[in-house]
This record gives C-alpha cells, sequence and structure tokens, in this order.
C-alpha cells in the first residue's frame, strides 16, 4: 500500500448498514479531511430483512443471495461515503450472519439454533487473527466498534466487539504472530453510542407530530438496555455538512433501510439533525475534551 495520510480511522463492524446507520457522517467527514478510513465488515448480513418485495427470493429462508446482493449495496453505499478502503473480515463470506431473535426484554438475542459457519461460533484467536494484519497494515490510531452489548444485544454486534478488541490487544504485543506484521498499538478506542437525551428527545418529537408507530411506539421514558446516559459520553460528531451523505448511503442499503416514513420525513431539519450526531465513548487513550467538556473530533489529543 502506498503512503498512508497522518490519520487513519478503523471501524469494525457485523453488517452491510451498520456502518453507515452508526458512523456514516463520522466516515464521510474524515474522508472530506484527508484521513484514511477503512471499514471492516464481518459478515454479508445474510439473515437480513429484506424490504424490497421484488427482492424478497433473495432471503435466507428462499434463495440465501441476500449476502452477495448486500455486497453490492455496502459498496454503492461507500461510493456515496467516499470510503474506498473497505474489506470483509477473512473476505467475503467467511464469517456467516449468525441471525438473531427478541427476548422476553425486547433486546436482541442469539437464536437457539446457529450455523457452524456463524459468526457468533467463529474461535475468538482465529476470527481476531483475521483482524490484526489489518490493524498492522493501517496502523490505525483511532479504532471504532460496538460496545461489550453489541449496542443493543445483536450476538454478531457483540461478536465484532470482541473480535476487535481481542484483535486490537494482539496486535499491539511485539511478541504475537510476527508473521502477521510489525506491531501497532492503537492509541484511541472508541465504542459508539446512543445518546440517552437525543434518544428521548427525539421519540417525544415524534409522539408530539402525532406519530405513535415509528420504532413500534416506544415510550420515550421507559428503560433501554440500548441507550447511554449522556454523562458517559467522551466524543460527539456533529455532521450536518454530511448529513446528506449518509442519508443517501442509507438508500444504497435498499433491501434494509426504508427512509421515506414518518421518521425520516418529520421536518427535514429535525431528521436531519436526529442523524447529524454521532456519539462515542472513549474506552482507551487519553480523552481532549473542548471548552464544552466533549471531543468533537475522533483523533483529539494525538
Amino acid at each position: 500500500m502506498s503512503e498512508l495520510p497522518d490519520r487513519r480511522l478503523l471501524l469494525v463492524h457485523a453488517h452491510p448498514d451498520d456502518e453507515t446507520i452508526n458512523n456514516g457522517v463520522t466516515m464521510a467527514r474524515y474522508v472530506a479531511e484527508g484521513a484514511h478510513v477503512t471499514l471492516v465488515t464481518c459478515t454479508l448480513g445474510e439473515e437480513g430483512e429484506v424490504l424490497v418485495p421484488e427482492l424478497e427470493h433473495l432471503a435466507a429462508d428462499r434463495t440465501d443471495q441476500l449476502g452477495r446482493h448486500r455486497i453490492g449495496e455496502l459498496a454503492a453505499a461507500m461510493d456515496e461515503l467516499g470510503v474506498t478502503d473497505h474489506r470483509f473480515l477473512g473476505g467475503p463470506g467467511k464469517y456467516r450472519d449468525t441471525g438473531m431473535i427478541y427476548d422476553d426484554e425486547g433486546n436482541a438475542a442469539v437464536p437457539p439454533q446457529t450455523r457452524p459457519e456463524s459468526f457468533w461460533q467463529a474461535d475468538l484467536v482465529a476470527a481476531a487473527n483475521d483482524l490484526v494484519p489489518i490493524i498492522r497494515e493501517i496502523r490505525p490510531q483511532v479504532l471504532v466498534t460496538y460496545d461489550e452489548f453489541g449496542n443493543y444485544g445483536h450476538p454478531d454486534h457483540i461478536k465484532a466487539h470482541r473480535v476487535a478488541t481481542y484483535a486490537a490487544a494482539l496486535a499491539a504485543a511485539r511478541s504475537y504472530r510476527e508473521d502477521l506484521g510489525e506491531p501497532w498499538d492503537v492509541a484511541k478506542i472508541y465504542w459508539m453510542a446512543m445518546s440517552e437525551n437525543s434518544f428521548r428527545d427525539s421519540l417525544r418529537r415524534l409522539r408530539d407530530a402525532g406519530d405513535t408507530t415509528t420504532f413500534e411506539g416506544m415510550d420515550p421514558d421507559a428503560e433501554y438496555k440500548m441507550i447511554t446516559p449522556d454523562r458517559l459520553i467522551d466524543c460527539v460528531i456533529e455532521g450536518e455538512a454530511y448529513v446528506d451523505r449518509k442519508m443517501n448511503a442509507m438508500k444504497a442499503h435498499a433491501t434494509q433501510i426504508t427512509v421515506d416514513g414518518p421518521f425520516f420525513a418529520l421536518s427535514n431539519n429535525n431528521g436531519h439533525q436526529i442523524w447529524a450526531s454521532e456519539h462515542y465513548r472513549l474506552v482507551k487513550g487519553t480523552a481532549a475534551p473542548g471548552p464544552d467538556g466533549q471531543e468533537h473530533d475522533l483523533f483529539a489529543g494525538l
């Protein structure tokens, strides 16, 4: 690979579309600023629902071709964001989407039966060894992935968190697998987060606009495991200038995301404000907050 830019960001995600929903404006911003952005996607998302009627035949319980189709959707989304370095962990299709169920508390959980080739069943060391050489090649100063709960319980998100965390540790060890490249210690690791204040405010705005069906009518005041108290959030990326790119990238994931529902139509400005802010928890490295007590740059202090 040719000489890399001074700033390098690596994101580890479970399925195509996770990256755009969670980090679309972040990725677009850093590409625009000249940083090197690398996306590693762990599965093809074979078990996803198909929201396009004429493509329903691709589903896992029919022709099982959805994963291959989603490779194209991901490529189109990355074109919208400007990301040219996107890879699948171990190569396309090595690890299969595990699928998920909902538990009694409404969180995603592991299905009662999972395939042997599912990402959830993958050996942790083997999967980490597919990521270590990427870390050592790219030498990112910043790594972004999920929290230990996978942010909402999906088994592949949890596994992506574990693989990213373990691979980052192994990549830094001088004596570990010299054949996988020169050691590299990632300076800052962030877990993406859903701001509690933003989440509750968005639900209240929907209610005020008369929409009680989006997100299954979730109660703005209920307890949710997937949200993060704002006191625990270290970095907020405000991406107003890039939110249109994010929305176009979401449209590219057409089998998974419908962007014409009430939530998106809820006054363009409101909808865009909701999607333009992306939140992060710093779990390794030293925070360098600004005057408001938060970072607004993942590379702050480096």
